[in-house]
């Protein structure tokens, strides 16, 4: 990339710590109101792969921005909304008060691509930044080493049972397949014109009352006549 003007360019992987050192090296004790990443990484096709890589991505420069971002101020990232977003979404509520999923227009409706952005930098009280993160060098990594909340983890659970159908997925059904009601309704106003329909024309009359109408009264539906 060519270079630009009052713009300090640093090629390397967020994921390591080398480079999260040297990013938070050049604000020199300040702090920034804005940190947006739009990194992601090459993806495969396989959306469960590509979701988890991106999270990982995510999650590094989170732990970059709480080295460098003031209270109060926003963190905006690209993510892949897959089915355990939920996931990311509380931990991201830990440390910011309010966390919205947005789509921008110019993004593809056809494409798990949306952006996460994080209002309110508020970390939990006694949160110390630390640069000994799992998810940046896992054989570097000591829990016992870090402060008791920062080990906090926020329970996720998945209520359901995930073999039924997705509620986010679009399923084929055959053509000749008619499939009945959940629940069907319990008394239509329309059961009794479907009675008489079919030519049931005592039970018609029992609903309307005429079981002992003489024999001037009639009741006509197409060929039935009393």
């Amino acid at each position: 990339m060519a270079p630009l003007p009052f713009v300090i360019q640093i090629q390397g992987d967020i994921t390591k710590e080398t480079t999260a050192k040297e990013i938070t090296s050049h604000f020199e004790g300040s702090c920034a109101d804005l940190v947006v990443c739009d990194g992601a990484p090459d993806v495969t096709g396989l959306h469960d792969l590509d979701e988890y890589i991106q999270s990982h991505l995510l999650l590094a420069a989170l732990n970059i921005t709480t080295h460098v971002l003031s209270i109060g101020g926003t963190f905006v990232s690209k993510i892949f909304r897959g089915k355990d977003v939920n996931l990311l979404f509380h931990q991201l509520s830990l440390f910011f008060s309010s966390v919205y999923c947005v789509k921008p227009r110019s993004s593809r409706n056809s494409s798990i691509e949306s952006f996460v952005v994080c209002v309110n930098y508020n970390p939990p009280t006694g949160y110390i930044p630390s640069m000994d993160n799992p998810l940046l060098q896992t054989n570097a990594f000591n829990l016992s080493s870090l402060p008791e909340v920062n080990k906090s983890v926020v329970p996720f659970i998945a209520c359901g049972d995930l073999s039924q159908f997705d509620s986010d997925m679009t399923y084929p059904l055959e053509e000749d397949c008619c499939l009945p009601p959940v629940q069907a309704p319990i008394n239509p106003p329309y059961k009794m014109a479907c009675t008489m329909k079919h030519g049931d024309i005592t039970s018609a009359m029992n609903r309307l009352g005429l079981e002992d109408c003489d024999d001037s009264c009639t009741i006509t539906d197409k060929s039935h006549e009393l």
